[in-house]
């Protein structure tokens, strides 16, 4: 029988939940109880990678959170990924940094840039950071020219994907490729990070001629993507009983008329689009063009380079607004999920990030704007047919892990795009409560019973909920000594 990867991981994550808790929070009640908390964090040597800085945040924050379970969480989950996901190497004579995702060794671009995002700041100050940035920063250049339509890849460059559920896929499989699902996202990622770490560092070492060849097959992908001369060399399909795996129509997708908007034929979920038109995904292109035509201009003069981000970041925003927005009742906006340019528009949304809820806290749009929190409110209701409400808590889920499970990392998107306190204060209550005794965030969880989730070690959404304690510790202080 093929497992695809949707069954191996709640085959481990049930497995581990089953071993660990008795039921929703017994072992962390007990442990409160006893009147401490252990912490989850592997042995000091048998961790992958350790920062003085990030050390200092953990005990810094941590002294101004009077909760201590809340304490022990943060603690646990903000140094995951260097903890337990970052390999160090060189590839090509020059530093390397490989960042597998958590409990599949593959590394996905999105993920990897999102898993180490919330230690950009620290990076100027720690030499040591500053070395994992430059390998990974290098590694995702070698990834993008290696397949920029592939999403995860292998340590071994030369290497034939280990992922059973993709050992047979009809696609254009390259060594060095783990896993080949086109997201525009996974091109986005690698862009927003590179250009935080210059604007945070001022450091142009790992920028070389390997890392604007990259760029420039960014956008070469996005442009080839707007499919205005057809549909272009990505094909992709699977044999899979679950239809979200896979593409129809010859493994190009569902036909969309070519109005200047980017085409995705997967989410951040790995789950195949509707309509091929993700809004989403296309506003989180025009942000990371932009600033990378910034970029570009600023280190290298490049102006003709600058000029075509900023172009194409033009094109596909007024695309966005002429077919990605729609009206309620009273005529109000909000943005579509997906849209395929023909008239037909989708909305949902899903707990990855980018989705509508996430919007504002990935930078493409201010947190106040007015059609983004009509549409923020929308996705948190009943008009979302993945907004799931149970007696454990509510929140945003997604086709990926089907109905009633919640993930975590939607609670985290509202709270960091919140600008109500007691709104805020209930999020982290859902946090807190729903770990399962494990003292880490899971992928999703059953909105009845916290006990029953996938995914026991996710690091970007550790990661992410570190992120955001750091962020309240200095936007909203209070919350966290109350």
């Amino acid at each position: 029988m093929n497992a695809n990867r949707r069954d191996v991981l709640k085959m481990m994550s049930f497995a581990l939940g089953a071993a660990a808790v008795g039921g929703p929070g017994l072992m962390s009640t007990a442990r409160a109880a006893a009147g401490g908390f252990v912490s989850k964090r592997p042995p000091l040597a048998r961790r992958k990678f350790t920062s003085k800085a990030v050390e200092q945040v953990i005990a810094r924050t941590k002294a101004r959170i009077a909760d201590p379970e809340l304490a022990w969480l943060f603690e646990n989950c903000y140094p995951n990924t260097l903890d337990t996901t970052v390999e160090l190497g060189t590839l090509r004579g020059k530093p390397d940094t490989f960042v597998v995702t958590g409990d599949i060794d593959a590394m996905w671009l999105r993920d990897s840039s999102a898993q180490v995002w919330p230690y950009v700041p620290l990076a100027k100050q720690d030499a040591d950071l500053r070395r994992l940035f430059r390998g990974l920063i290098r590694r995702q250049a070698v990834c993008i020219a290696i397949d920029p339509y592939a999403n995860a890849f292998l340590p071994d460059p030369t290497a034939k994907t280990n992922l059973d559920w993709a050992q047979h896929d009809v696609t254009d499989m390259r060594p060095g490729v783990a896993e080949r699902k086109w997201e525009i996202d996974s091109l986005c990622y690698p862009v927003r990070l590179a250009t935080a770490y210059w604007k945070a560092t001022g450091d142009r070492e790992p920028f070389d001629d390997d890392w604007r060849a990259a760029m420039r097959l960014v956008v070469q992908t996005f442009r080839e993507q707007q499919r205005k001369d057809g549909p272009g060399p990505y094909r992709f399909q699977r044999q899979s009983l679950i239809p979200t795996e896979s593409l129809f129509l010859g493994g190009y997708g569902s036909p969309a008329r070519p109005v200047g908007l980017i085409h995705s034929m997967f989410r951040p979920s790995d789950d195949a689009c509707l309509y091929p038109l993700f809004i989403p995904a296309n506003l989180f292109a025009v942000h990371v063009l932009r600033e990378l035509g910034a970029m570009t201009q600023s280190l290298f003069n490049d102006a003709a380079f600058a000029q075509e981000c900023k172009a194409l970041a033009d094109e596909v925003q007024q695309a966005a607004e002429k077919y990605g927005v729609m009206r309620d009742e009273q005529g109000r906006e909000f943005w579509a999920y997906e849209v395929d340019g023909y008239g037909n528009q989708l909305f949902m949304d899903d707990a990855n990030a980018p989705g509508l809820l996430s919007l504002a806290y990935l930078g493409c749009c201010p947190v106040d704007d007015a059609r983004y929190r009509r549409t923020r409110e929308l996705a948190w209701s009943t008009r979302n047919p993945y907004f799931f409400s149970g007696k454990a808590a509510e929140g945003v889920g997604g086709p990926h892990e089907g109905l009633r499970m919640i993930w975590p990392m939607s609670i985290m998107m509202r709270a960091f795009t919140s600008t109500d306190e007691a709104q805020t204060r209930q999020c982290l209550q859902w946090l807190k409560t729903t770990h399962a005794g494990s003292g880490f965030m899971h992928e999703a969880f059953d909105q009845d019973d916290p006990a029953h989730f996938t995914r026991s070690w996710f690091a970007w959404a550790n990661t992410l909920f570190g992120e955001l304690i750091v962020e309240l510790a200095q936007r909203q202080p209070a919350l966290l000594r109350a």
